[in-house]
């Protein structure tokens, strides 16, 4: 009975990792199995996280209903017939689009200063989730108001850009559109003008893209915000399909709205409130750690390759902690756990420990003696005649394998110490 508590104490202080159950081929081995893992395992960190954001967002989305309420109240008239009735407008046109001018300038205006609210939520939002994509321990709270000191400056360069970006394209789009409807043009002005139409809107969604770019480098790397801006330029151009594909993937919640159903429209809302901009940022950024482990940090000294994934080929990062290191040293001196790697004979009644009288001789000494040699032989014996069972075989293949690629890794960390120490680069 004591061997057997002394096993479980023991499997409860090993865990999972010294067992012969336990291999890493379960866990997630590319990005889009991480993904799942996260939305699947972390949803109640997912929630909460955008309940947190969407506390900084409801100025926005203030300016946004109360704008398009606005836009909509102004525009009523122009539906109806204005030729009954006295007393007659006697000229409306171009009315309506200088209604909209005015009216969307004023409420685009509004999303730029709800931009500098905005990029709270929206810097402790990327900081959970880029945490949640490298597999890390994360407190939601803490590291939400953490993510707030570290990458405000970088989300709110990333809001002013796009928000600005958007009035100055919309500006230009309803002043070509008034003049369209206001003044008489020569036909190449008029082509000009649509034009202009078209390249502003090809611009606003280049710049939405740029931005989605922007939020992954904020949140990765340090960097100025102007080359931060050329290197999310020259990323989106050099991946236009993979970053228009989840771009899409990504604000596919929002999407939503832009269908006309009562019944969409009332999950657009649960959705917006239990994961919409979770669900952006983590679609965004875990596509963004792919293209970075492939394209970007291979190729910068000191950036980590793989991070929250397991490299089927054995291959780790070679840029880890201290921490990492001295874990992987201390799972190397352990050896294995001989409580899984060879065979222990249950427990049973077949033989005993010879009990000593209260008043014993010499006899009795050598038959306890006896007793605990016979246990000891029958012990080996049946460690003898089970070692080549598949669960002991399969057990010691897996760890000499394991260990093989831990002390692969500790070598090729200790070569990498004795070289400079590179720059950091990522928060």
């Amino acid at each position: 009975m004591a061997q057997q508590k002394k096993g479980f104490v023991a499997r409860m202080l090993e865990g999972k990792e010294r067992s012969e159950e336990y291999a890493r081929s379960t866990l997630p081995t590319n990005r889009f199995q991480l993904f799942w893992d996260i939305f699947k395992g972390s949803f109640g960190k997912i929630v909460k996280c955008n309940l947190l954001m969407l506390l900084f967002f409801i100025p926005l989305l203030i300016v946004i209903l109360f704008g398009g309420i606005y836009k909509d109240l102004d525009l009523y008239p122009f539906g109806s017939n204005l030729t009954i009735g006295y007393p007659a407008t006697p000229d409306v046109q171009g009315l309506s689009e200088l209604v909209t001018f005015q009216s969307e300038g004023m409420i685009l205006f509004g999303v730029v200063i709800a931009s500098f609210i905005v990029a709270v939520g929206l810097a402790g939002g990327m900081y959970v989730v880029r945490n949640m994509v490298w597999t890390e321990g994360i407190f939601v709270t803490n590291d939400f108001w953490r993510g707030i000191k570290l990458n405000y400056k970088n989300a709110l360069q990333t809001a002013l850009f796009f928000s600005i970006t958007l009035l100055l394209m919309k500006t230009i789009i309803n002043s070509a559109n008034l003049s369209l409807a206001t003044a008489t043009l020569p036909k190449w002005q008029e082509v000009w003008m649509e034009i202009s139409i078209v390249m502003s809107y090809v611009f606003l969604a280049f710049a939405g893209m740029m931005s989605l770019w922007m939020i992954a480098l904020g949140v990765n790397y340090v960097q100025s915000f102007w080359v931060m801006l050329k290197n999310a330029a020259l990323i989106c151009i050099g991946s236009l399909p993979q970053t228009i594909f989840f771009g899409v993937i990504a604000i596919a919640p929002f999407l939503l709205f832009l269908i006309n159903s009562s019944f969409l429209m009332t999950w657009s809302l649960v959705i917006l409130c239990l994961f919409a901009f979770t669900w952006t940022l983590l679609v965004w950024l875990d596509f963004a750690q792919w293209l970075f482990d492939k394209y970007i940090n291979p190729k910068i000294e000191g950036a980590k390759v793989g991070r929250g994934i397991y490299n089927k080929n054995g291959e780790s990062e070679v840029n880890e902690s201290e921490a990492q290191l001295e874990y992987k040293r201390v799972l190397l001196s352990q050896g294995k756990s001989q409580l899984v790697a060879r065979p222990i004979k249950p427990i049973d009644d077949s033989l005993q420990v010879y009990e000593l009288p209260q008043a014993f001789t010499r006899e009795d000494l050598q038959r306890l003696r006896q007793s605990k040699q016979n246990i000891e032989e029958d012990t080996q014996a049946y460690a003898e005649e089970h070692k080549n069972d598949l669960r002991y075989v399969e057990y010691n293949k897996q760890f000499d394998e394991r260990e093989k690629a831990l002390q692969e890794d500790v070598s090729k960390n200790d070569k990498k110490k004795k070289r400079k120490s590179p720059k950091t680069l990522g928060k």
